[in-house]
């Protein structure tokens, strides 16, 4: 069984095994009687049980809906809230006082030099401040105001080019009252994308923070012609010579300030309608330059009333961490579910969020420990290095301590997949590593990309909560499946959700039929109020992308391929720009030959890549530096880092670890990649290499490594 694979491996002598087995066979036996008569699982082994969708015809190909959605899809939270700026104004009336947006503040900041020489800027951080709803709703309309001083019109774009904090939010409020059109940019993009959506949309003022306005946006304002006004949310920088004429640097502060003495009379005419544009979100793109999505009002609130349906008893007693980027669909979409909710979302970031994490002065906590968060979100590549964090440390304990951990960790597998809870295990053996994350998770909430089985079972086991594994495009406003809290299935993404309908169209080029047994198959369609508008001045890929049914349906083809299950639940398989024919004819799905082999610990990242005009596989792999180099000490090879990276006899060594694991996963012999590239870099967004959800840019990957590829392939390098 799957289970039984992902069990982790121990050297215990086989008679104290079976003694201990004994042991747990009679404390099952023991605490059975009890745990059945005063948990709530019994319910929950149920509810895990149930059909979650159907489909609303028999026909092949017909729509499957939720269960609670079946004759009529959601699309509003609450009566009379069709704008987002009614849906703010709701929580706030309901949930005034409640504390809403939290952020540290900083006590010391610190340089601390690196054996290797390198100055790393190190934090010591306070307690969480807090801005109430009544406080952010007041400094939001202040803003929108003062916006409108500086001259900004109603259904005009404007920029946000900032890190994930309140001032964000805060921003986004504003211009979701005033109905200007939020144009956002991921922090990470480079200066030529950021260039392209800041003239393509045409906007006269940007958002930003005084260090992106120092590191990225001071090389490119000249080429942005139309820009007049820049707003810091942080204070004012430090004045800069290079400005062109002609543009203004303001503080968030002074334009609420404005704001806050201007006298508006006639205020309901700027109020936004349900169809009305509220987001232009330039998504980084695993192809090509950024598109721009545009995502209106009634398509925000439609995904996040789908969302929010899936995340049981969600309410004020919820605290969420937000540290994934803002202009991501899937953090403004959760960070919206929160504060329609009366939830607090307290700030943080990649490099503060754990005690161990990069900027956190060694000694001092990072930000999970301060804030205890109840629910978060994490894109797999997220978890998949907790994951291989928390291995690491398994495999440097003592031999007892490594056994005792393994024996509670295959013991609650099982548990797990019958639906039964561990309570003894989770405060004795799993708690530590449970603290890791704040020690109060009850959901974690993951999408971007797919989530490995073992990383997942992973995370239900150390974390003691459910993970939701969810599946949704921008252009689909970020909803379309989330699997339900009581499904400790992996590998699948869970039922449609309420506000929204998913089918299958045959692929005939992949094989993929709707009418395929035992599971239905094909390209994954999703239709629904939270299908967005389409691209941003780019009609072709709109009506490429977007179709419309006779009964006006709006559906989004999104590339993907997936199964339907006999509950309901949704499965990716494939994905058609991954899939590759073989010189033989043999198809070849690199995210599968990738998912296969990214959970070793001797891999940080891998991208396989395949051409039509040659048999096999090849392959670049990020190592984990400190597996690869203790493999480089094992086979006696001495060297730098790049030495070691560069070496063709380590390449050997590691396409065997490589093969050996693509035979466990049962991978076709054709599947399996004969020939590697070790990269001594990362992949980061900053690189280009890979999207902020840490997904693979074909395309650039493609161009970074020509001339290895044409090596690989026994062309002619010049």
């Amino acid at each position: 069984s799957q289970a039984a694979k992902m069990k982790l491996k121990h050297n215990i002598n086989p008679v104290l095994l079976q003694f201990i087995n004994f042991l747990i066979l009679v404390y099952s036996f023991v605490t059975y009687i009890p745990w059945y008569i005063f948990s709530g699982s019994r319910q929950a082994i149920a509810k895990a049980k149930q059909v979650k969708a159907k489909p609303v015809n028999n026909k092949p190909g017909g729509a499957y809906r939720s269960v609670n959605s079946l004759h009529c899809l959601a699309s509003v939270l609450y009566p009379g809230c069709d704008t987002l700026d009614k849906v703010f104004k709701y929580a706030k009336t309901k949930f005034k006082d409640k504390k809403l947006l939290g952020t540290r503040e900083i006590l010391k900041e610190e340089d601390e030099i690196q054996p290797s020489g390198k100055v790393f800027k190190k934090v010591i951080l306070g307690k969480y401040t807090w801005l109430s709803y009544e406080d952010v709703y007041i400094k939001a309309v202040n803003f929108g105001n003062g916006l409108a001083v500086l001259g900004q019109q109603p259904k005009t774009n404007i920029a946000i080019f900032c890190e994930t904090r309140a001032e964000w939010m805060i921003a986004a409020q504003a211009c979701f009252m005033c109905n200007y059109q939020l144009v956002t940019l991921y922090a990470t993009l480079g200066g030529p994308a950021i260039v392209h959506g800041l003239n393509e949309t045409e906007v006269t003022t940007i958002i930003t923070s005084k260090e992106l306005m120092q590191t990225k946006l001071k090389e490119i304002v000249s080429q942005v012609p139309l820009l007049r006004h820049i707003i810091t949310v942080d204070g004012k920088p430090t004045t800069w010579s290079e400005f062109p004429k002609g543009v203004i640097v303001h503080t968030m502060a002074s334009v609420q300030a404005m704001g806050a003495k201007a006298e508006f009379g006639n205020k309901q005419q700027a109020r936004p309608v349900p169809s009305d544009i509220a987001v232009i979100m330039y998504t980084s793109g695993s192809t090509g330059v950024p598109k721009g999505v545009m995502i209106s009002h009634c398509n925000i609130i439609a995904g996040i009333t789908g969302m929010a349906e899936r995340i049981p008893n969600l309410g004020e007693k919820d605290i969420y961490i937000g540290y994934l980027p803002l202009a991501h669909v899937l953090e403004l979409s959760a960070e919206l579910v929160c504060l329609s909710h009366g939830c607090r979302i307290g700030y943080s970031s990649p490099q503060t969020l754990a005690d161990q994490s990069s900027k956190i002065k060694k000694g001092s906590k990072g930000d999970v420990t301060t804030l205890k968060p109840t629910l978060m979100a994490a894109v797999p590549e997220i978890m998949d290095r907790i994951y291989k964090n928390v291995m690491n440390k398994v495999n440097e304990m003592t031999s007892f301590q490594r056994n005792l951990f393994i024996l509670a960790y295959n013991y609650k597998m099982e548990q797990i997949s019958k639906g039964y809870t561990t309570p003894l295990c989770d405060s004795l053996i799993f708690r530590k590593v449970r603290m890791l994350l704040g020690g109060k998770i009850r959901i974690l909430l993951c999408g971007g990309a797919p989530l490995s089985a073992a990383t997942q079972r992973f995370m239900n086991i150390c974390f003691c909560c459910p993970v939701g594994q969810g599946y949704g495009l921008t252009e689909s406003a970020g909803a379309g499946t989330i699997t339900e809290v009581w499904d400790y299935t992996t590998g699948r993404v869970g039922a449609p959700l309420v506000c929204c309908e998913i089918k299958l169209m045959n692929w005939e080029e992949g094989g993929y039929y709707n009418t395929d047994k035992p599971y239905p198959r094909g390209e994954i369609l999703i239709g629904g109020q939270n299908v967005t508008v389409g691209y941003y001045k780019n009609e072709v890929r709109t009506k490429k992308d977007f179709t419309v049914d006779e009964n006006g349906q709006r559906w989004l083809h999104t590339g993907d391929i997936g199964e339907f299950h006999q509950d309901g639940c949704l499965k990716i398989i494939d994905r058609k720009k991954d899939l590759v024919k073989l010189q033989a004819g043999e198809y070849v799905s690199l995210g599968k030959v990738e998912a296969a082999l990214k959970n070793l610990p001797l891999v940080d990242n891998i991208c396989a890549y395949a051409s039509s005009f040659h048999s096999y596989v090849i392959g670049f792999v990020v190592p984990n530096q400190k597996e690869l180099t203790e493999l480089a000490r094992k086979k006696g090879f001495k060297g730098t880092w790049e030495e070691i990276c560069n070496s063709p006899e380590i390449e050997k060594e590691v396409l065997k670890v490589l093969a050996e694991a693509a035979m466990a996963a049962n991978l076709e012999k054709f599947e399996i990649p004969v020939k590697i590239r070790l990269s001594p870099d990362p992949w980061t967004p900053e690189t280009g290499l890979v999207t902020d959800a840490f997904k693979l840019k074909r395309k650039e990957l493609t161009a970074y490594y020509q001339a290895d590829i044409d090596q690989m392939y026994g062309k002619n390098v010049k």
